[in-house]
């Protein structure tokens, strides 16, 4: 099974966190380690932190962060027009973007590990109830599967529309996290706290949309492994974010509905 990391990497360039699996696994491990066992025992006895200037901070990185690599990706699928949205294959090394597309995709990719940082914060703030299984497997699938894409497909290429429909929510959801963050007397009336969650359920019908398009072309170069990976995960994820749409949000009311009757 192991045989298949001696194949070289789809993309030769190596960069920081892109060319050796051991720091990813490393960075996923020690997150794992800290929010589910040792940053809970070092909380244990102290008081949460006030982390409103931090947060204040790292949400409005997270927007930046987010637009501009969303807004540079839709000029340059859209406008630049590499690419034909029904088949994202990968660029060749020796075309003139591959630079650009390279660059692009690594700071999606980085971004990943920064988004780590949510779970952190929860930690130190002591709001446990805050840490889902469905917070947990997102924030951990992202880093692992944007590692395994890299070294065996490349930068670019299908996953460009995963990337830039996730930046999208990206952008609107720490928006929310901004506003919530730093007036709290108004977060229950940010009546868009649960259209996130659609939406986010939105960019995943899209992808399976998308990918099974990609699949129908005749031609299309785009690896049908990867193609057929894209679908089944964003069927997965699909049902996870439903899942808890329905606790979150649908059986609740059922519940009040019930018992006012």
């Amino acid at each position: 099974m192991f045989e298949i990391f001696e194949r070289p990497p789809a993309d030769p360039t190596r960069l920081f966190l892109s060319s050796s699996p051991w720091p990813m696994f490393i960075i996923v491990f020690t997150y794992l380690l800290f929010v589910l066992k040792l940053g809970r025992q070092w909380m244990a006895f102290r008081e949460p932190f006030d982390l409103r200037a931090v947060l204040k901070v790292y949400n409005l990185i997270q927007i930046v962060y987010n637009g501009v690599t969303f807004t540079a990706g839709i000029y340059y699928l859209l406008v630049v027009s590499p690419h034909q949205l029904s088949c994202l294959a990968i660029m060749p090394e020796e075309h003139p973007l591959k630079n650009i597309e390279r660059l692009m995709s690594y700071a999606y990719y980085i971004n990943k590990y920064i988004d780590l940082l949510d779970t952190i914060f929860i930690v130190l703030r002591k709001s446990y109830k805050q840490i889902s299984s469905l917070h947990l497997i997102h924030h951990l699938y992202m880093p692992i599967t944007g590692y395994f894409v890299i070294r065996f497909n490349g930068y670019g290429g299908h996953p460009i529309i995963t990337g830039l429909l996730n930046l999208f929510v990206h952008v609107v959801m720490y928006s929310y996290y901004y506003i919530s963050s730093q007036i709290p007397a108004i977060k229950r009336r940010l009546w868009w706290k649960q259209y996130i969650t659609m939406l986010q359920m939105l960019q995943f019908v899209i992808i399976f949309v998308h990918s099974i398009w990609t699949l129908m072309q005749p031609g299309c170069e785009v690896s049908r492994v990867l193609a057929y990976t894209v679908l089944g995960s964003s069927a997965t994820m699909f049902t996870m974010f439903t899942n808890f749409y329905m606790h979150a949000y649908i059986l609740p009311k059922r519940h009040q509905h019930a018992k006012l009757k």
